[in-house]
Formats: structure tokens, sequence, C-alpha cells
């Protein structure tokens, strides 16, 4: 078994931690050693397991370790990982054991992501790096999903559809087809995108509409 560290021991990082439990239960795989984060005092546990640093100490981790990132906000997750610097830590994709592939041989992976449980993913689906995809998220076919996003449950993205950097999609949101979402868009709770949006814009409704210009 490899050692795993989740980086975020709020919700989220418990969410995580079900995750890696769920794939051990299967195949033993990993060995969850704890966490690391910057708003908690060494030693706090979460019922999963106990901090144990911040940023600074795992730069300073001296062995090999997997990293999985379990941090909601786009901008943070995106600040925190290009801060990593050591060369023995690494990032692997994560994902629920009931997590639904169409065709897995068809997906394209960069490093980093995970997908929660219930999430489901159509064929031909391009990710790049640290996309976070919690509960029940559908990806439908010949999606491109870019860097730091976080993808909120229930969420929906029709196929075709490309997705830039460091969006937030709110739970229930809906994308449809063949739409281009920008970078550093959020997405409210339920909304749904029938056009293209505008980088750096909060959209809201059904159909969604820019709300903070």
């Amino acid at each position: 078994m490899n050692n795993i560290a989740i980086y975020g021991a709020g919700g989220f990082g418990r969410e995580v931690a079900c995750i890696i439990n769920a794939i051990n239960q299967v195949k033993p795989t990993w060995r969850l050693i704890g966490y690391f984060d910057d708003g908690r005092p060494i030693g706090t546990n979460n019922y999963y397991g106990n901090v144990i640093g911040n940023l600074e100490s795992l730069n300073d981790y001296p062995e090999k370790l997997a990293v999985v990132m379990a941090i909601a906000s786009p901008k943070t997750l995106e600040y925190l990982t290009q801060k990593m610097t050591r060369s023995n830590i690494y990032f692997p994709n994560i994902f629920a054991p009931n997590v639904l592939f169409f065709d897995e041989t068809s997906i394209e992976w960069g490093y980093g992501n995970v997908l929660g449980f219930g999430v489901r993913i159509s064929c031909g689906v391009k990710f790049c790096n640290f996309n976070l995809l919690n509960g029940c998220v559908s990806i439908g076919h010949d999606v491109t999903i870019g860097n730091y996003n976080v993808i909120q449950p229930d969420t929906r993205i029709s196929g075709e559809t490309v997705i830039g950097d460091s969006n937030f999609f709110g739970i229930r949101s809906s994308v449809l087809q063949r739409l281009n979402i920008g970078n550093n868009t959020r997405i409210g709770a339920g909304s749904v995108v029938m056009r293209n949006t505008k980088d750096g814009k909060l959209y809201f409704g059904n159909p969604a509409k820019v709300i903070i210009e």
C-alpha cells in the first residue's frame, strides 16, 4: 500500500477519506497517513485522521507521498498546488469505486483529479489537472475539462462542452451541449447555462444570467 495524505481537513476532506476507504475495500491501495491543513492546528482530529502539518511541512516531507486535494475553491486550489514544490510529492487520480464510465479507455487524464461517489462519465472526455467532481456529477460525451475546476453534486455537463480553468459549478447546475465555459466563472446552484459564458462572471438562474459585472 502507498502512503497518501489529504490536503484540507474540512467536510470535503472527510468525503475524500470515505472515497479512499471505499477504494481500499475493493483493493487495498492506500494508507491514509493524515491531513495537511493551513487553518487547523497539528493534531486536530476529524474522525478519519489527524492534521499532521501545513503547506510548509508538506514541502519539507522527506518521503514519497501521494496527495489528494480536498479544497472546494478553485483559486485556492490553484494557489496551493502551485506552491507544492517537492519532487517526491505526486497527485494521483482518485475515483470512487462506483463511478460509471461508459468507456474508460476513451478518457484522457491529467493528474490530481477526484471523482466522487455516483459520478457518471460518458465517452471521449478529456480531463486536465486538479478537477474535483463531487457526488453524482454527470459529464456528457466529448467534454473537455481544463484545470482547477470544482463541480458540486448533481451538476450536469452536456456533450461537447469545453470548460476552461478555475470554474465553480454550484449544486444541481446544468450546462447545455456545445457551450464554452471559459475561466474563473461561477455558476450558481440550480442554474441552467444556455449560452457561452464570459470569464470572471457569476451566473445564476434558469436561464443563467450574469448577476455580477
